[in-house]
């Protein structure tokens, strides 16, 4: 406790001076944390010579990777912060320090093993260094190379310590200042801690990887590295060394035998697959992390981040990405609003407007034709514009899709987003209207009027007890009763003809999955009756719709 308090009073001090060195000290004062007023000479000359937006962007770098990481996260939320602020964290970069560590020291206390009975090698020099953990190579006795990816030490602590005075300043400057109140900043620090949080858990990196493996065993177009579990834990990472090319190194793809082009598309369909069709996707995958084998496989590393997708936003997603590609503006104004945590669109019609804007500038053809960045800021601008709160993952996918943007323009400047995404689009359709999800569908439609039913006879005694007792009463007059009584018979009637019809549908598509000892031709008779006798409903439906 006291080892705790001592850390948090450190990293108090150092927020003091570097927020008072950038001039910010009425935020400190605020926080009750400010000592004086009186401006120093080196910070009058920093105020005077940089923007507020400059300020704030230097004093994240000084302050270290914590909150290096909260600006560099920040810089794709163009629907919370301003323009000018978002140019400054764009240019954040993580300045990191190695750290001399020893690897067998750490091995043996973290498995209780002596390294050299089963490491024949490992490097001393680091192969890449982060915020969080370094990377080093590594030779099994059997002759596997691995990569170790080492925690730095105390960098867990560090970084609670750091989320504890975010935390505060944020309190601050929600309950402070007006444009603050009007953000939902508490809600996007929260989804950032969480991330952040797993971020630097390698156990739950090493989850993300076998899940990953999982997702695509059976594709052929992938390659997911091998994970060696006796020398994992939530500090050590061991995999598969990847022998592989940086994706966006035309040349070397090309001296390979590589065709860069078809690389660009397999790129993508990989990234989309991942999206539409798991719902868990890579929420890092820039040009470093995504390499290409000898003989053409991609290969997806570093799963710190990854973004999940439940079940029924990914239907959402799905159908919106089919309005996309269809260039269906309204269908994507519908579907935005389904999929958004809140939302207060004052003009109904403006909004699509706008979104027809943005679909004419997507279909103008190749990539080499659209800004995609530009692009996905328009869009995050529409919706801050229009009062709409979209849920994290969302900006996750937009920062995604700038990422692979940013690949397939540097090998493959003709991509075509639009004409890739057409036989995902496809799926989904058939998707929609195969057998399978017929009857699934019907069934749980099927499920939920059986429990509604259910519920009828309570009503009814409810009703009836308080008719009984003389607690019931109707105060307003009915007019035209008979005409109404007419109309509410009719529609019960094309209610229960309507039911009857769904409910011959959904054995038709029963029947198409069995085997029938009746057939004309290639089709059970069953099937044949069963639509004439579908077809005969739609008419009568449709008659005595007509005719009310």
């Amino acid at each position: 406790m006291f080892d705790k308090q001592q850390r948090k009073l450190r990293r108090s001090a150092k927020l003091i001076s570097i927020f008072s060195k950038y001039g910010f000290k009425d935020i400190l004062a605020r926080m009750n944390l400010a000592k004086n007023n009186e401006p120093s000479v080196d910070e009058n000359e920093i105020v005077l010579t940089n923007s507020v937006y400059e300020r704030i962007r230097m004093a994240l770098e000084e302050l270290g990777p914590t909150f290096v990481k909260l600006g560099q996260t920040f810089s794709s939320r163009e629907d919370l912060l301003p323009p000018e602020l978002i140019v400054e964290l764009q240019k954040l970069q993580d300045k990191v320090e190695e750290v001399d560590l020893n690897l067998e020291e750490i091995l043996e206390l973290e498995f209780n093993i002596s390294p050299d009975e089963y490491f024949r090698e490992i490097q001393k020099k680091p192969m890449a260094t982060a915020s969080i953990a370094q990377v080093y190579k590594a030779v099994l006795n059997d002759g596997s190379e691995v990569i170790l990816k080492v925690k730095k030490p105390n960098v867990q602590e560090n970084i609670q310590d750091d989320l504890l005075l975010i935390h505060d300043l944020i309190k601050v400057i929600t309950t402070y200042s007006d444009i603050g109140a009007r953000l939902n900043l508490k809600s996007a620090i929260s989804t950032f801690e969480k991330s952040l949080l797993e971020e630097i858990s390698l156990t739950n990196e090493k989850n993300n990887i076998q899940q990953f493996a999982l997702n695509f065993k059976n594709n052929k177009e992938t390659y997911v590295p091998k994970i060696y579990e006796e020398f994992c834990s939530n500090n050590i990472l061991c995999m598969e060394f990847i022998d592989g090319i940086k994706i966006t190194n035309k040349q070397e793809l090309l001296e390979n035998g590589i065709d860069p082009v078809k690389i660009s598309e397999v790129g993508l369909r990989v990234f989309v697959s991942q999206i539409l069709d798991y719902g868990f996707f890579h929420a890092d995958a820039h040009a470093g992390n995504v390499l290409v084998k000898k003989d053409g496989k991609i290969v997806f590393i570093d799963f710190g981040a990854v973004g999940k997708i439940q079940p029924n936003d990914k239907e959402i997603l799905e159908q919106l990405i089919v309005a996309f590609v269809s260039k269906n503006a309204a269908k994507i104004v519908k579907y935005l609003k389904k999929m958004a945590v809140s939302y207060e669109i004052p003009d109904d019609k403006a909004f699509q407007n706008d979104v027809e804007e943005v679909l004419n500038f997507v279909h103008s053809g190749s990539l080499k034709n659209i800004d995609v960045p530009k692009l996905v800021g328009r869009m995050i601008h529409t919706l801050k514009n229009n009062r709409i709160n979209m849920p994290d993952y969302l900006y996750l996918l937009l920062k995604g899709i700038s990422l692979i943007e940013g690949v397939g323009r540097s090998i493959n400047p003709d991509l075509d987003i639009v004409k890739s995404l057409k036989p995902f689009t496809k799926k989904i359709i058939f998707n929609k209207i195969s057998p399978k999800k017929l009857v699934k569908s019907g069934s749980e439609k099927l499920l939920e009027l059986s429990e509604n039913l259910e519920e009828i006879p309570k009503e009814l005694r409810s009703l009836l007890q308080k008719l009984d007792e003389n607690k019931f009463t109707i105060t307003s007059e009915i007019k035209n009763i008979d005409k109404t009584h007419q109309l509410i018979k009719s529609s019960i009637v094309n209610l229960i003809l309507a039911m009857i019809l769904c409910a011959n549908i959904i054995a038709a598509a029963i029947l198409w999955n069995s085997e029938s000892a009746y057939n004309i031709g290639d089709i059970p008779l069953l099937i044949i009756l069963n639509s004439v006798l579908s077809v005969v409903l739609m008419i009568v439906i449709f008659l005595r719709l007509l005719k009310r």
